[in-house]
Order: C-alpha cells, then structure tokens, then sequence
C-alpha cells in the first residue's frame, strides 16, 4: 500500500504550497510556510499534489 510522503529537503518552505490547494479531499493542511502535513485517513492516493508539486517534493511511495 503506497503513502504519500513529503520530502522536506526538496520543499523551499518559503511559500503557500501550491498542491494543498489541488487535493480533491483536503489531506493535505499546512502551517505558516513549512512543508505540508498529510492525513492519510483523508489522502486517496490519487496523485493530483505529486503531479502538481514543481519541486517534486512529494511522492507516493
């Protein structure tokens, strides 16, 4: 069963996360400009944050 990771080192956390907005399910939240936290009682696993993130810093492994 894939999750849905974030890798932090990959994540500028210098600005509003683009992907949080494109989650069909609202899994993705996000305090401030840190790197975004997922809830996977709500992620389905569909993939739209991965494809949307410009610096690839999350992905379903």
């Amino acid at each position: 069963m894939k999750s849905l990771v974030v890798k932090t080192a990959h994540c500028p956390q210098n600005h509003p996360c683009p992907s949080v907005e494109v989650c069909p399910v609202g899994a993705l939240t996000q305090k401030g400009f840190h790197a975004p936290d997922v809830d996977m009682n709500k992620c389905i696993k569909c993939g739209k944050c991965v494809n949307y993130c410009p610096m690839r810093a999350l992905v379903l492994e």
